[in-house]
């Protein structure tokens, strides 16, 4: 009997449906195609193990099971339920009148009990854009599936239950889904308010933080680069549901989601060793997997002691910083990942770290500060928008018993700004920031008066900037008139973001 059975594979972050066609005939022979890989392959044993826990087993005759489409290779071992279900529908011992209404994803353990697997968001969203209205999932996947309205989704415990379902011989309810389950708003994040002194570059961590600017840090050990880097995400704005979504999709695919959680909610916030490898940052692999820049989509990348990162790291850093995006090729396919994340470095001036310190002498040689400062290339400072200098804090200010400005009060700073830019950018998909304009956008909405612009002209001279920094200085002379909620950039507002720009390479060393 041929029955079909609904599955689904994920490319990138998309999701395709699977066509499992399923036919016994006679013979003594077990075959899978359609660009099935190893762990497709070795269903077989796990399904029979499985079949054999039950009372059941695989059929003794020959089995073919075609995998469609053809030419979208099947990998992993989420197969193993629909194939066994399949196989027992052909075999007539499940009715199949309701089967192909359903997407069922699934691993087997030997026993029959199901094993949750990755990427079943996405699958549950194209799902649902499909027209599938129900869903068979592992239990601990249930509550990730049900993020997707108007689709019906059923976790299960054991292929029995599986079993019983579809034969009617036990009723079953639904997976509501539950926001209790979705990762909760994170209220431990590190405050502002402990940080004495330092305010010029709270000030910059605010700048970055309302227009999603990049930010690298420059300092001596102990003045404060990774504690002011750690309490940036407790000044962001929250995400949008279409945000949370894809933040999700991705961890989903990684198999980074946290255990009970089925909907991110926070802003990534993402610190790799220095001794990562190129391709844990940008994703790929031999099965491609989403890196540490597309894991920090929609939040934060904190790269510490940048220049201890191999430079070959740093470089693969250059196009998705542009393009927020990666795409990672193959011979037979490609697969895109979003990249759209805040970079936020931190870095000391030389190898011992005291070049320009108050009270401690620096020993580094003219050439050790330049073969460390060489470790980061200029394009990729070029893409960074401000570049702020950290000095250590003087001691009164230490002492001092008072608090700063707590954090939730420079957010909701952050968050009006962030909000004038939604309105500014309502019609253009995919552009939520200043950080994100483009040439044309920025014509549009970033007018400069002749004041500005000859003032402009003057700092592009000056510091020999490229054209590249010209936009990005108009881009952060943007979001500084949006914290003061003016339409119109002004002299001072220009003069601002000029002076995130002027530290130079030449001002770190001799």
């Amino acid at each position: 009997m041929l029955v079909r059975i609904f599955s689904g594979a994920v490319n990138g972050i998309e999701a395709t449906t699977i066509t499992l066609e399923v036919n016994i005939l006679n013979g003594a022979k077990f075959t899978i195609v359609g660009l099935p890989d190893n762990a497709v392959k070795e269903s077989q044993q796990r399904i029979d193990s499985a079949l054999r826990e039950i009372g059941s087993r695989i059929p003794g005759k020959r089995v073919i099971i075609n995998m469609a489409p053809a030419d979208v290779k099947k990998e992993g071992s989420s197969y193993d339920l629909p194939l066994a279900i399949g196989i027992l529908a052909a075999n007539e011992q499940i009715t199949s009148g309701t089967l192909e209404s359903f997407i069922i994803l699934g691993e087997l353990s030997l026993n029959g009990s199901l094993v949750p697997v990755k990427g079943v968001l996405p699958i549950a969203i194209n799902a649902h854009n499909e027209g599938f209205k129900h869903m068979i999932v592992p239990l601990e996947n249930a509550n990730e599936a049900a993020v997707v309205e108007g689709l019906q989704v059923f976790g299960f415990q054991h292929i029995r239950e599986v079993i019983d379902f579809f034969n009617q011989k036990q009723d079953f309810s639904p997976t509501i889904f539950n926001p209790l389950q979705s990762e909760p708003e994170n209220t431990t994040f590190y405050d502002f308010k402990d940080v004495k002194g330092q305010e010029t570059v709270k000030r910059a961590l605010e700048i970055a933080a309302s227009g999603a600017h990049n930010l690298l840090m420059i300092g001596p050990p102990g003045s404060g680069k990774t504690m002011l880097a750690r309490r940036l995400p407790g000044i962001l704005p929250p995400m949008t549901v279409e945000e949370s979504l894809e933040t999700t999709k991705i961890h989903s695919v990684a198999g980074k989601l946290p255990r009970n959680c089925s909907l991110i909610t926070t802003r990534p916030f993402r610190a790799p060793h220095h001794t990562i490898s190129n391709i844990a940052l940008i994703g790929g692999g031999t099965f491609p997997h989403p890196g540490e820049i597309s894991l920090a989509n929609n939040g934060l990348l904190f790269l510490d002691e940048l220049p201890e990162f191999q430079r070959s790291v740093l470089e693969v850093m250059r196009q998705p910083l542009e393009d927020r995006k990666i795409t990672i090729s193959r011979a037979r396919y490609s697969v895109d990942y979003p990249a759209n994340f805040m970079l936020v470095a931190s870095m000391n001036p030389c190898p011992c770290g005291y070049y320009n310190h108050p009270t401690k002498e620096c020993n580094c040689t003219e050439n050790a500060v330049q073969h460390y400062l060489s470790k980061i290339s200029g394009p990729l400072l070029d893409r960074i928008d401000i570049h702020i200098e950290v000095v250590p804090v003087e001691l009164d200010k230490i002492t001092s018993i008072h608090d700063a400005e707590p954090s939730h009060k420079v957010r909701q700073r952050v968050i009006a700004a962030r909000q004038i830019q939604t309105e500014r950018f309502k019609a253009y998909p995919g552009i939520h920031c200043n950080a994100q304009m483009n040439p044309a956008l920025l014509r549009q909405y970033c007018p400069l008066n002749s004041q500005c612009l000859s003032l402009l002209k003057m700092a592009m001279e000056k510091f020999g900037l490229s054209a590249r920094a010209y936009d990005r200085i108009i881009k952060l002379s943007r979001t500084i008139a949006d914290l003061e909620a003016t339409s119109d950039i002004s002299q001072q507002h220009i003069a601002e973001a000029i002076q995130y720009r002027s530290l130079d390479r030449d001002s770190w060393g001799r």
